[in-house]
């Protein structure tokens, strides 16, 4: 008996270097991540115990004597192996949230998904949101045609001394609903950014008329067009200089050409040798700007517009003068809007409305139109912001026959409810009147419910 305890305890003693000797690799391997689970551990327990002493010196008076704190004990380093690994997992990382174009420069993607469901009384002229009102049978549904996909890009490197950005923005708003969209540049704009300075090429709206409304039912085209918003999105080349008078108080200058989109002559009274389909055009913005505070803040800025449309060799000038402006004299309410009076607007986007000037005997003259909008927006609470809106063109009826459109209306209210930071729900109720000249007032009542995922 006493023997076979001997012979059991010497095999327990000598189990441990058998087992060592008949370790398979993947026991190896098993071994080898728990040495290093326990140096991590190690590591863990310092961080926590400097942690600890550096709160508890923080509450110490500032007076008060300290005793040193323990040193702890030396951790062995990480293995090059071990250093590799985690490196590898940090760039798994930043591959999963990171776009790189070709040139090795970052690019954001951006943009919303955007789902709109109508109604609109039969006033509608058989559009989903129209800019004109017209007879037509009541008109209702459902569309994701207005989603924006953006691509916003930048350049660590510098040209001349500037920074070097872009973007660019596509939707699906053209084409046939509800099967037929088609994949359409709105914006986009390469930037030279220095320090007073920015230089824009691109694809943007009007030089003179940088703001817009706040709507998701109206996103395709820019909110209140044909009702004081010229909107239409143009190619140009703009120069912007900043000056600052004093911290609170500066100017912004912005002054460049563009390309404008020429509109056929009033009634569409053909042309011989036709239309130039588009022209140069000169526009400046002149912002003056001061902060009252850290949250109040006033913007006011005159600008310009002048082209020469040319129909059939004769020369109709294309001119405008515009005030555009911000005001919150409160920090949860705002006040934003534009204003413009001239002739011959129809190639910076009347909303459809092709009433810009007349061509008789040879001739032509250009028709005066004015009109702008209104926004007053209010944070009532941090998830909630309410919008009122309003917005009219006017046209000059002097050269204008019965039946044509004299003039063009819409107010109307959104809600933005954020029911999360990057959800917003949306309804919107809004009456658009167009007024006929002898023929009276159509009036359509558009009703909305968007709801708009930003990404």
């Amino acid at each position: 008996m006493r023997n076979c305890i001997r012979a059991t305890g010497a095999a327990l003693c000598l189990w441990p270097f058998a087992l060592a000797a008949q370790t398979s690799p993947e026991l190896a391997g098993v071994l080898q991540r728990l040495d290093r689970l326990e140096r991590e551990n190690r590591d863990l327990a310092r961080q926590v115990q400097e942690l600890k002493e550096q709160l508890a010196a923080g509450n110490h008076p500032a007076n008060s004597v300290d005793p040193p704190p323990p040193q702890p004990a030396p951790a062995s380093q990480p293995t090059a192996e071990e250093r590799l690994d985690i490196q590898e997992r940090r760039l798994d990382e930043l591959a999963q949230s990171k776009v790189e174009a070709s040139q090795k420069f970052p690019i954001r993607l951006t943009g919303m998904a955007l789902f709109n469901s109508f109604l609109n009384s039969r006033g509608n002229n058989g559009a989903e949101y129209p800019t004109v009102a017209a007879p037509a049978p009541e008109l209702g549904g459902a569309t994701l045609r207005q989603t924006i996909i953006g691509l916003e890009f930048g350049d660590s490197k510098t040209f001349w001394g500037a920074s070097v950005r872009g973007n660019l923005y596509m939707d699906f708003f053209t084409g046939t609903p509800p099967l037929a969209q088609t994949f359409r540049l709105r914006t986009g704009s390469i930037e030279l950014d220095w320090k007073n300075t920015t230089l824009l090429v691109g694809q943007e709206k009007p030089i003179f008329n940088p703001r817009d409304p706040t709507s998701l039912a109206q996103v395709g085209v820019s909110p209140l067009t044909g009702t004081g918003n010229l909107w239409l999105w143009l190619p140009q080349v703009r120069l912007e200089e900043r000056v600052s008078f004093t911290h609170d108080t500066g100017l912004r200058a912005r002054v460049g050409v563009l390309e404008t989109h020429e509109v056929p002559p009033y009634e569409n009274v053909p042309v011989p040798g036709g239309v130039t389909p588009a022209r140069p055009g000169w526009e400046g913005r002149f912002e003056f700007y001061h902060n009252l505070d850290e949250n109040r803040r006033l913007e006011i800025a005159p600008g310009f517009h002048y082209s020469i449309t040319h129909a059939g060799g004769i020369s109709i000038p294309s001119s405008l003068f515009s005030l555009d402006w911000f005001f919150n004299p409160w920090r949860r309410l705002e006040f934003t809007g534009a204003f413009y009076s001239g002739q011959n607007v129809g190639n910076l986007g009347t909303g459809g409305i092709n009433q810009s000037y007349v061509i008789y005997d040879h001739e032509g003259e250009a028709i005066r139109t004015k009109g702008g909008w209104g926004q007053l927006t209010l944070h009532t609470v941090p998830r909630i912001d309410l919008h009122l809106f309003a917005g009219q063109q006017d046209f000059s009826t002097t050269l204008l026959n019965p039946g044509d459109i004299g003039k063009n209306l819409l107010f109307g209210a959104n809600l933005f409810f954020r029911i999360a930071p990057n959800v917003i729900v949306a309804p919107e109720i809004s009456q658009l009147r167009t007024v006929y000249l002898v023929r009276g007032t159509v009036i359509n009542n558009h009703y909305d419910l968007a709801v708009a995922y930003l990404f």
